[in-house]
C-alpha cells in the first residue's frame, strides 16, 4: 500500500460517541484524498474500541492496556502514521467539507510552515479562539487568587488571555490550540514529538514554541473544524485541573525561566491552595442558597477540582 499523504492521530478515553460522530466526519471530508486514521484508545471502558473495529474497519487501532495520556498516545499514533503530513485531532471534533483538502493544500505551497491549525467552530457555530499567547511568568502570577485582588499583574494576564482574535485573518501566532493541528512529519520528528512529561494541558503551547524556532507556526481561516470542547475535562475536574497547573510549570522551566524561579513559582501556588479554596467554598455556599442544590453527578466542579489538586496532584506537581 502507498504512503497516505496525511496521517489522522485521534486520542480516545471514554468517548465512543463524540469518536463515532469523528470518524464519520473524516469519512465524508477525506474523499478523493490519500488520508489515513489512526486511534490510540487509552483503556476505555465505554466500548470505544470495540465501536471503531465494528464501524470502521478501515481505521488503524491501537488499544492500551491503560491511560497513556494525550502526549504519549498521540506520539504512539504518529509512529504508526505513513502520512507525509501528520493532523492531531481531538475526539470531540467533527472535520469540515473540504478542510483536510485545504490544510494539505497549505501546506504543500507553504514548506516553511512547520505548524498550522485551522479555525475551530463551537457547538454554538461561533469561532473559537482557535490561537493563543505564550503565557509569561508575570500573566501566570495573576491567576493566583491571593494575587488577582491586587490588580498588580492583570494587564500582563489580560494580554496573554485577552488580546485580540481575528478569526478571518492568516497569521503567523505564538501557540495553537492541540485540538486540531498539522505538521509535517518530517518537522515533528525533528522536535522530537509530544511532550510526554506533560501531564495534561500546555503540551500544545509546548510543541508550538519548539517547532517555531525553526518553521512558521500558523493560523489558517481558510479550514474549519468543529470542536465542541473540554469533554474529558468535565470527566476528571481535579485531573484536568492539576494537569493544567503541571503544564504551566513545566512550560515555564522549559521555556522561559530558571529551576530556582520555577521551584518559587511552585511555592506560589502551593500558598495560594487556602486562598482558592475559602474563596471556592464561599461561592459554592453562595450558589447553593440562591440556586439550591448542584444537578445529581454535577457538583460544583471548580472546588473538587481545587481539593483533587491539593490532596492528590501534589506529587505529580512537583516533579515536573
Amino acid at each position: 500500500m502507498s504512503p497516505a499523504d496525511l496521517s489522522i492521530c485521534i486520542v480516545n478515553w471514554n468517548g465512543r460517541e463524540l469518536l463515532r460522530a469523528c470518524l464519520e466526519s473524516i469519512q465524508l471530508a477525506q474523499k478523493g484524498l490519500k488520508v489515513e486514521t489512526i486511534v490510540v484508545d487509552n483503556a476505555s471502558t465505554d466500548g470505544s474500541a470495540e465501536m471503531v473495529s465494528e464501524f470502521f474497519p478501515e481505521v488503524i487501532l491501537l488499544r492500551n492496556s491503560y491511560n497513556a495520556g494525550f502526549s504519549k498516545a498521540n506520539n504512539q499514533a504518529a509512529a504508526l502514521g505513513s502520512g507525509r503530513y501528520l493532523l492531531f485531532l481531538n475526539n470531540d471534533t467533527l472535520v469540515g467539507k473540504g478542510s483536510l483538502r485545504a490544510l494539505l493544500q497549505f501546506m504543500e505551497d507553504h514548506p516553511e510552515v512547520g505548524m498550522a491549525g485551522p479555525r475551530l467552530i463551537g457547538r454554538d457555530g461561533l469561532p473559537q479562539r482557535s490561537y493563543r499567547y505564550r503565557p509569561t511568568f508575570k500573566a501566570l502570577l495573576h491567576r493566583l487568587t491571593v494575587l488577582r485582588w491586587t490588580g498588580l499583574f492583570r494587564k500582563s494576564y489580560e494580554e496573554y488571555r485577552r488580546r485580540e482574535f481575528d478569526p478571518t485573518r492568516l497569521q503567523t501566532v505564538e501557540a495553537l490550540l492541540g485540538a486540531a493541528v498539522c505538521l509535517p512529519s518530517e518537522v515533528f520528528r525533528q522536535h522530537l514529538g509530544w511532550d510526554e512529561e506533560f501531564p495534561f494541558g500546555l503540551e500544545d503551547f509546548d510543541l508550538s514554541a519548539r517547532v517555531a524556532r525553526t518553521h512558521q507556526v500558523v493560523y489558517l481561516p481558510g479550514a474549519d473544524i468543529v470542536h465542541l470542547g473540554k469533554m474529558s475535562s468535565r470527566k476528571n475536574a481535579g485531573f484536568a485541573y492539576t494537569g493544567v497547573e503541571c503544564g504551566y510549570a513545566r512550560y515555564l522551566r522549559k521555556h522561559t525561566l530558571s529551576p530556582e524561579a520555577v521551584m518559587a513559582y511552585k511555592a506560589l501556588v502551593l500558598l495560594n491552595l487556602p486562598f482558592a479554596v475559602v474563596v471556592e467554598c464561599c461561592r459554592a455556599i453562595w450558589r447553593r442558597l440562591r440556586y439550591g442544590p448542584a444537578p445529581r453527578g454535577n457538583p460544583h466542579s471548580e472546588l473538587g477540582a481545587l481539593l483533587w489538586f491539593a490532596t492528590r496532584g501534589q506529587p505529580t506537581f512537583w516533579k515536573v
